[in-house]
């Protein structure tokens, strides 16, 4: 067993050497020819780190292209999401006739993606990949990524719905009607295909009718007619509702604040 431990150890180390010697050595081709072999054995550090040190000393060349491209792959297989979307953005950006550019700009989109945060956390990054999928489907309108870049637009606005109503329902259980009254009215808007939308536009009118009474006087007629028009587009919208009843009796209570 200790023998078998010393020579795993020894291989490591002659491992450890040979990818320093390539690291310093000056022959470019040479030294470009075993990052590609390195990627190929999906040793994507060393890959990454060889092909970051002769990016710069690549340009004009031939191979400058392929490099880049394989450079920012290597970072997406190692997970480095925020460096694999600049990096396949930059390609797009310097190779826009590349066979590679449409597969680039795609994957700057999957990455920034991947890298969208679940639900609950701030959404500015899911609102970016969003953007940049849209942007490359008006770029590539027939690109054979259609059907994934689709599914990862509704994947995100599926999260931002979510989030939506979720901060929606936290604010009416604050019994901060006033905010929880416009969370509710936009995500009905935003959102008019929502699985969430009956109990949305349900919850709507009793927080516009509850906002209203707690309004001056001279603001309540106003907001209580908007719990009003509420109510008719919910009962318009869905006459056999199991909450149908209680909606009628929250009706009741707003016609007789409405009559005074």
């Amino acid at each position: 067993m200790k023998k078998i431990f010393i020579s795993i150890i020894l291989l490591l180390l002659m491992s450890c050497s040979r990818f320093t010697n390539i690291q310093k050595s000056t022959n470019i081709e040479y030294k470009y020819k075993e990052a590609l072999a390195y990627y190929n054995k999906k040793s994507y550090n060393k890959a990454a780190t060889l092909l970051e040190e002769l990016l710069p000393l690549m340009k004009g060349q031939s191979e400058a292209e392929k490099a880049l491209f394989t450079f920012a792959k290597a970072q997406y297989y190692q997970n480095q999401l925020i460096m694999s979307a600049y990096w396949f953005k930059r390609f797009y950006d310097t190779y826009p006739r590349s066979e590679f550019s449409e597969e680039s700009y795609y994957m700057h989109c999957l990455s920034k993606f991947e890298d969208s945060p679940e639900f609950s956390l701030d959404q500015s990054l899911s609102i970016e990949a969003r953007d940049a999928i849209q942007q490359f489907l008006e770029t590539f309108p027939n690109s054979k990524y259609l059907s994934d870049c689709n599914e990862m637009v509704d994947k995100i606005n599926e999260k931002l719905e979510l989030k939506s109503y979720n901060l929606a329902k936290q604010l009416y259980r604050m019994s901060d009607y006033r905010a929880c009254a416009i969370a509710f009215d936009n995500l009905s808007k935003d959102y008019p295909s929502s699985k969430y939308l009956e109990e949305v536009m349900f919850l709507k009118i009793q927080s516009q009718y509850e906002y209203a009474l707690q309004s001056i006087e001279s603001k309540k007629k106003e907001r209580i007619q908007t719990a009003l028009e509420f109510y008719y587009s919910y009962v318009d919208k869905y006459p056999n509702s199991k909450r149908v009843k209680e909606a009628d009796l929250l009706y009741e209570k707003i016609k007789l604040v409405a009559s005074k």
